[in-house]
Formats: C-alpha cells, structure tokens, sequence
C-alpha cells in the first residue's frame, strides 16, 4: 500500500514546555488511515480541536500543567503567560493567545488521566456515579477495612460512623465560585 499524504500541509500551532512552536504537518490520506486528530495522539499531541486540528498541546506540557496547578496553585493564565515568555521573551504579548484553549484541554487532559488512574482507560461503558471518586484508606469502609461483625457495643458510634465532606479539610468554605468566570482548581 502507497503513502498518501495531503497536498498542502496544515500549519499547526504545537505547544510544549519549551513555548509555542508553528509548525507544518501533513497528515496520512492512506486507506484506513487513522482520522488527523488520532494521529495526532499517536505522536503524543493532544488536539484543540477534534474536527479540525490547528493547535495541539503535547502530553509533556499538559503533565507539566497539571503539576504546576495542583502542586505550586499556579493559575492557568499565569502559565500560559509563562509559555509566552519562553517563546518570546523580549515580545510575549506578540505571541498568539491559546490560554482558551489551554483551558479546555486542561479539562479535558485531567478527565482522561482520571478515567485511566480508574481503570476506565480502556472499556467503552461510561463510569457510574461516584465510581471516579478517590479511595480513601482511613475512613471506615463496612466489607473493605471495617469488620462490622467484630464491632464492640462498647465502642463509641463516632468510631464506625462516615464522614461525607466537600473537601480534604472537612469544610466547605468554597463551594460555589464567587465569581462565575474565575476558573477551577
């Protein structure tokens, strides 16, 4: 089977932890090609577009990003201005503004790592409510770390009781955004 590629390639914007980069890729026209945006997975890049492929982000900087958010609070403006500055960092405002698009496949990288770390990375039946949520090993699970048949009448009922809460430091202060625009962490 030949290799068909497509006449004129497609400039692709390609964001990695070293800055933005433009660059020309031509995609595989072959019988049984995969669709542009799977190829572009295949090489470790991650479309903005699914339809229409023109920017993609490599896993590398979206790790990076998840790193830099969860562990140091960076914001995703403040990291995309990070990213401009190391494309250009005499002119980052001249560099073009994907922070939308940061955004979005922000989102989107963190739900795929969460269907993986689950289990779910390779089944095709959608996660049922609460099958997502995080295990935690210190709180009483009946039939996981908790023997109810060895309970002592003795014991205080706070001992073998749940706790339910919104967040790791059992208080809810920040339910719901004070702003609707501002972003979440």
């Amino acid at each position: 089977m030949d290799t068909i590629l497509i006449n004129d390639p497609r400039m692709t914007m390609v964001v990695d932890t070293s800055g933005l980069h433009s660059m020309m890729i031509r995609f595989c026209q072959c019988a049984g090609a995969l669709s542009p945006d799977m190829q572009l997975f295949e090489t470790s890049l991650f479309p903005a577009s699914f339809t229409s492929p023109k920017i993609a982000f490599t896993f590398a900087v979206l790790d990076n990003f998840l790193l830099d958010n969860h562990e140091c609070g960076t914001s995703a403006m403040n990291y995309y201005s990070k990213l401009r500055r190391i494309t250009s960092s005499v002119f980052p405002h001249l560099v073009p503004d994907w922070y939308r698009d940061l955004m979005r496949v922000g989102r989107q990288w963190r739900q795929v790592k969460q269907l993986k770390w689950h289990g779910f990375g390779h089944e095709k039946r959608k996660p049922k409510a609460g099958e997502l949520a995080l295990f935690c090993p210190a709180c009483p699970q009946p039939g996981v770390n908790l023997n109810m048949s060895d309970r002592n009448e003795s014991d205080p009922a706070w001992l073998y009781s749940r706790s339910l809460v919104m967040d790791g430091n059992f208080k809810a202060e920040h339910l719901y955004p004070t702003n609707p625009t501002d972003e979440w962490h």
